[in-house]
């Protein structure tokens, strides 16, 4: 277990080579153009602010969607999520990648702008990796942290969810329940967290079954705080759900939240794992066995954000209490979890 639009694209085209036309005659009036992009000009005045604000004016002065852009930069072999197309709008998060940054240059094309009048105005890329983790500047988008769960995209586009960075996790506590069938059956979870900014008084969090099992996670029993809206999508056993604090925080408030997770029937697990956007002071996972059904061998695991092959292996000791636990102080974003064998 893991824990954290469909329309016609047919008619969008990006706009191709730029040429210039005479000035219409002034006896003749100009029919009325066909709604479209619009075409490229360099005369068109820059925004003040930077890219953020660059993109929003171009959406707004093109009239199309998040999702028919999105359709338009599929069709050029670039996949763009419309969560990623709001956060770049909204200045949220910005292009840094590689396949990102060919789709700002596709962007250019696609609302009628000047060569770089989007990539001129990025900033410069954000630290990344483990010696980057000072003053908690980094912040994974929903891509790096989930690559390619476009279902968690959508829920969070349609909840809108709040900035990674709002919240600072100075703790995070995950209790892992295994039964003696050798099926989860519960989560425990509780946080420590530090608002960075004034007026937070929610978050999301995302939870995930185990392919064998059937149905949602279940949030219950939610102290110092109440659940909100909940979206499920049981063909993927995914729940993402809106966590309200119990007042809204100021800038430095700190709060402590706790829930608990009802996992769905399934076959044996044999892992549980998180992912983090940004970095938390320190995290500790515990996993509870029932005695009387104990593995043969335990050991911890990290991966960088997005990767599928482990970076750091190490064995752990299950003790007399028939459980094992990691700490993992200062843990940047990534992902990190428990494994175990069955005898």
């Amino acid at each position: 277990m893991a824990a954290q639009q469909p329309q016609d694209a047919a008619r969008l085209r990006l706009v191709g080579s730029r040429t210039e036309r005479p000035d219409p005659p002034v006896q003749a009036p100009a029919p009325a153009p066909t709604p479209g992009p619009p075409a490229p000009s360099a005369g068109r005045p820059a925004p003040a602010g930077g890219f953020a604000d660059a993109l929003h004016l171009a959406i707004e002065a093109s009239g199309l969607s998040l999702d028919r852009i999105r359709a338009a930069l599929a069709q050029r072999g670039v996949r763009v999520s419309v969560t990623t197309l709001s956060y770049w709008r909204r200045g949220r998060s910005q292009p840094e990648r590689a396949s990102s940054l060919r789709a700002v240059h596709l962007l250019e094309e696609l609302l009628g702008l000047p060569h770089s009048a989007l990539s001129s105005l990025l900033g410069p890329p954000r630290p990344r990796g483990r010696w980057a983790a000072a003053a908690n500047t980094l912040h994974l988008g929903l891509e790096d942290v989930w690559p390619g769960e476009q279902e968690i995209a959508e829920i969070f586009a349609e909840l809108d969810a709040p900035p990674a960075g709002e919240l600072e996790r100075l703790s995070i506590h995950d209790s892992y329940y295994v039964d003696a069938e050798r099926r989860a059956n519960l989560l425990r979870m509780r946080q420590v967290v530090r608002a960075t900014v004034g007026g937070v008084g929610r978050c999301l969090v995302v939870h995930k079954a185990d392919e064998e099992a059937t149905g949602c996670p279940e949030i219950t029993s939610v102290r110092h705080g109440r659940l909100g809206r909940v979206r499920r999508r049981p063909e993927v056993g995914l729940t993402v759900a809106e966590l309200m604090l119990d007042r809204p925080l100021g800038l430095g408030d700190s709060t402590v939240f706790e829930y608990e997770v009802e996992i769905p029937p399934g076959g044996p697990t044999m892992e549980y794992s998180r992912r983090f956007a940004t970095t938390v002071r320190e995290y500790v996972l515990q996993v509870h066995f029932d005695p009387a059904a104990v593995p043969v061998h335990c050991e911890r695991y990290d991966r960088e954000p997005g990767a599928d092959v482990d970076h750091r292996r190490e064995q752990l000791w299950i003790g007399a209490s028939a459980s094992a636990h990691v700490l993992a102080p200062d843990q940047q974003p990534g992902h990190i979890g428990i494994r175990w064998e069955w005898p």
